[in-house]
């Protein structure tokens, strides 16, 4: 039975940011969270559904439920479900859960009536530029690392199955919260907050940065993709992030003000000496944990005053500019 409010699907809505997510849509969408595992939480107009995004059938049942409670009509789909791991190393749960979960859940959604598909894809994506310079969507992609290759195999995926479902690729910077809530800036301050001598050492130049994106701006972006998804190209690819870059070096230097008072003083090292470095550190010394800075007491925003994204906030908030190139093969 369809349902008076519009239905808007999130995966991964059990997640840091899938809760944040449904908590903010709720207030104005019929709300199904799918995730392996439920919420502890949910807003009065939400529901979950138990969905295994490895499993043809488990994505069939929950999809099959979504239908009989909310009709054949999906306003948006906002899906976040992925792998990830902080090693930085190759695991087939990238193309199991990222790519092939992403190609199941597709696959189930074209006998639906679907507006829009959302794939939170990521800045990483993006070939780094040098110091000081902004990139855009036009921007060349970089495969380099497993976690950025998934997505972008994702994304090529999407262009190719997507069928008639309009598409944003939704490529934000590191998202962090009030309370940090972004696992390399809160190692980054608890090597800081602890004297570590891992937060001495760079091994690269210190100007080098990269934009973050609070949780919230996230939110509001995707909240106005909704809004505005008849106004927007069939395939939208959406750099999100803060304009104002702070570098290593001075981000280094204000979580030092902010912990101890002190000007943090940090040395541009070779990779080659930081590797060894970081071995006898790991292995003679036993580093112990990383994350007593981030308790009630200690707790800081590590980035200067918080800034909407760059350009994209106006943009979604007039009529949306023509679409960039889709990601392509090759």
């Amino acid at each position: 039975m369809a349902t008076e409010r519009e239905t808007v699907l999130v995966t991964g809505s059990s997640g840091f940011i899938g809760r944040a997510i449904v908590g903010r849509l709720a207030e104005r969408f019929a709300v199904v969270g799918l995730d392996l595992h439920p919420p502890g939480e949910l807003p009065p107009s939400a529901s979950f559904e138990r969905i295994d995004l490895t499993s043809d059938e488990s994505v069939r049942e929950a999809l099959a439920c979504v239908r009989e409670r909310h009709g054949n009509r999906i306003t948006s789909v906002v899906h976040l479900a992925a792998y990830f791991d902080l090693s930085g190393e190759p695991s087939p749960k990238y193309q199991a859960i990222t790519l092939h979960g992403t190609e199941r859940l597709l696959h189930a959604l074209q006998s639906f009536e679907v507006e829009q598909f959302v794939f939170a894809s990521t800045m990483l994506v993006h070939a780094a530029g040098t110091p000081g310079e902004h990139i855009d969507e036009d921007r060349p992609l970089d495969p380099k690392l497993p976690y950025r290759a998934s997505k972008i195999e994702t994304e090529r995926l999407i262009h190719k199955r997507r069928g008639e479902i309009p598409v944003v690729y939704l490529r934000p910077a590191g998202v962090y919260n009030d309370g940090c809530r972004n696992a390399f800036l809160a190692r980054q301050i608890a090597r800081i907050y602890e004297r570590s001598p891992k937060a001495r050492v760079y091994p690269g130049d210190l100007r080098t940065g990269q934009s973050f994106l609070h949780l919230d701006d996230l939110i509001d972006a995707i909240v106005r993709l909704i809004e505005r998804r008849a106004t927007l190209p069939p395939e939208f690819p959406l750099l999100l992030g803060e304009p104002d870059v702070m570098g290593y070096g001075e981000l280094q230097r204000e979580i030092g003000r902010l912990l101890h008072g002190e000007a943090w003083e940090t040395w541009e090292v070779p990779k080659a000496l930081a590797k060894a470095g970081a071995w006898v550190e790991n292995t003679v010394l036993d580093e112990g944990s990383l994350y007593q800075a981030l308790d009630g007491r200690h707790r800081r925003r590590p980035l200067r005053a918080r800034h909407r994204p760059r350009a994209d906030a106006d943009r979604l908030g007039t009529e949306a500019q023509p679409a960039r190139d889709a990601p392509q093969d090759g």
